[in-house]
């Protein structure tokens, strides 16, 4: 009874969006919806895209379930975390993407309590196959098995090959394994309604990728830093030339172009003074004609709220203009030379205890807030200031977590989907450390 109950067709549903009616179906999963007074439906609603070659209407903004805000003891604070998805949704985002290993495990499972409360036919869902975790083709089976069951679905709307980086692990678990046929099957079935793959690999590699299936949808990493910094310019025309619907991840690199250094921000502000430095990395990712989808992993209300405003139908693409101004803001920004770290911490655990993501964000603080100190370049009284800074922040890491514990053993570099090199930015921040002592 209560699956025909809570059956609504995807056209009925995005009807409702449309029109800003729609509401939180009232759940029984024991998790009660925020009233109506505390997030009121109103103007503006998020932009949609038609997905060639279906009839799904996608919305502009998409919520990555990555990042969600977090209680002391590091799980979901699945309460603040409701508020956000149902503001979101309110406002017509209806497109969450989970997965097998975010926030330790538990984000699937918080998907199947957060969406069992809506229609099924009212939102898409994406989740994707852990091949780092694929040694049999039962074991893929066993997962997919159980991401159904932990997010309470009898099917993915959107379903991924999660984070394809090199050759051989994709050959090994996906072919000889058999792991891609058996995902092939699952769509047939039903269970799959579009099959696609997330990227971090090389050019040559992706151009591989598009030759191996007639792919529904990939999903790249995109953003004005990475255009040409990693050359995502190349992922998206290839897209563009196969026709290939693109979802993007990281528009706003992990939160780093959220908050430039503040030269950068006042080329910005000096165009726009009341609109946020993250909606400017949002426009330029959705001003590309062939973007479906950017996923954004947004971890406090504000987010969704100012992510919602710029994707909104009254969305406009940068303007000449503005994109002047963004390609000198993003001049001076590299100027300072941050760690294109996006705090994904698939570099985690680290076997000596060194947390990489902490001492990357504090570093990059540092630069954003021009708070790195330099001796010859700076007076005594400002390089005495910033070094205080960076020094406090640096030692409210805890001792055994800290870049100077680094044993340079590279591991970590093998887990990192920026291919950045781990050992070498630990020990420029050792180096800066040891120098300021």
């Amino acid at each position: 009874m209560e699956k025909k109950k809570n059956q609504l067709s995807r056209r009925e549903a995005l009807k409702l969006f449309g029109t800003g009616i729609i509401g939180v179906a009232m759940a029984t999963t024991g998790i009660s919806s925020i009233s109506a007074r505390e997030v009121e439906p109103k103007e503006p609603m998020v932009a949609r895209r038609k997905h060639k070659g279906t009839s799904n209407m996608a919305p502009l903004l998409g919520f990555g379930m990555m990042r969600f805000p977090t209680l002391s003891d590091k799980s979901i604070d699945e309460e603040l975390s409701l508020k956000m998805i149902d503001y979101a949704y309110k406002h017509g985002v209806n497109y969450f993407d989970t997965a097998f290993n975010y926030h330790g495990g538990t984000s699937e499972i918080f998907a199947g309590k957060a969406l069992k409360r809506y229609p099924r036919e009212s939102f898409y869902l994406a989740t994707k196959m852990p091949g780092w975790m694929v040694t049999s083709l039962d074991k893929a089976k066993e997962i997919f098995a159980t991401q159904l069951e932990r997010c309470q679905v009898d099917y993915f709307d959107y379903y991924l090959l999660h984070s394809i980086s090199r050759e051989a692990d994709y050959v090994r678990v996906y072919e000889e394994i058999g792991t891609l046929d058996y995902l092939i099957e699952e769509k047939k079935a039903g269970r799959i309604r579009n099959l696609g793959f997330s990227f971090h690999g090389s050019n040559e590699l992706f151009d591989k990728m598009l030759e191996k299936y007639d792919w529904d949808f990939v999903q790249i990493q995109l953003n004005y830093h990475d255009w040409d910094q990693i050359d995502a310019k190349y992922l998206y025309k290839r897209l563009e030339e196969k026709d290939i619907p693109c979802i993007v991840m990281e528009p706003i690199r992990g939160g780093m172009l959220a908050k430039l250094n503040p030269d950068a921000e006042a080329v910005l502000k000096a165009v726009h003074p009341d609109k946020s430095i993250a909606s400017w990395a949002l426009r330029y990712v959705a001003s590309l004609p062939g973007v479906l989808t950017i996923l954004s992993g947004m971890s406090a209300m504000e987010h969704v709220v100012d992510n919602v405003n710029t994707l909104s139908t009254e969305f406009q693409p940068l303007s000449d203009e503005e994109r002047v101004a963004l390609d000198k803001a993003l001049n001076i920004f590299l100027k300072t030379r941050p760690i294109r770290c996006t705090a994904c911490k698939y570099c985690m655990p680290c076997k000596f205890g060194v947390d990489i993501p902490a001492n990357f964000m504090h570093y990059n603080k540092c630069v954003n807030e021009s708070n790195i100190p330099e001796r010859d370049s700076q007076t005594p009284e400002e390089f005495e200031r910033r070094k205080k800074i960076f020094l406090e922040g640096y030692y409210a890491i805890p001792e055994e977590a800290r870049a100077d514990t680094c044993r340079l053993c590279g591991k970590c570099e093998r887990s990192c989907p920026q291919r950045l090199k781990i050992a070498d930015e630990m020990e420029r921040i050792t180096k800066l450390v040891r120098s300021l002592q």
